[in-house]
C-alpha cells in the first residue's frame, strides 16, 4: 500500500486509467471480433461496414493515447486483407 498521499492519489488516478484504458481496449476488440463473424459468415456488405466500424474505434483508442499507432495500422492491415479476400 502507498505510504504517502502523493503516493496514494497516484496509485487512485492509475487505477481509474487502467479501468478507462480497459474499456476502449474491450470495444476494440468487440468491434474487431463483430468484423471477423461477419467475414466468417461471408457477408460482403456487412462486413465493409463492420470493418468501418473497427477501423475507427482503432482510430480512436491510438488519438487516447491506449494503443501504439503501428499496432492499430497492423490491425486495419490485417482486417484489410481479410476484406478484400472476401470480395
Amino acid at each position: 500500500m502507498a505510504n504517502t498521499k502523493s503516493a496514494a492519489k497516484r496509485a487512485r488516478t492509475s487505477e481509474k486509467r487502467r479501468m478507462y484504458n480497459r474499456s476502449i481496449k474491450s470495444r476494440v476488440k468487440t468491434m474487431i471480433t463483430k468484423f471477423e463473424q461477419a467475414v466468417a459468415s461471408g457477408e460482403r456488405e456487412s462486413a465493409s461496414a463492420r470493418f468501418v466500424q473497427a477501423a475507427s474505434a482503432l482510430d480512436k483508442a491510438v488519438s487516447k493515447g491506449v494503443l501504439h499507432k503501428n499496432l492499430a495500422a497492423s490491425r486495419k492491415s490485417r482486417m484489410a486483407r481479410k476484406l478484400a479476400a472476401l470480395q
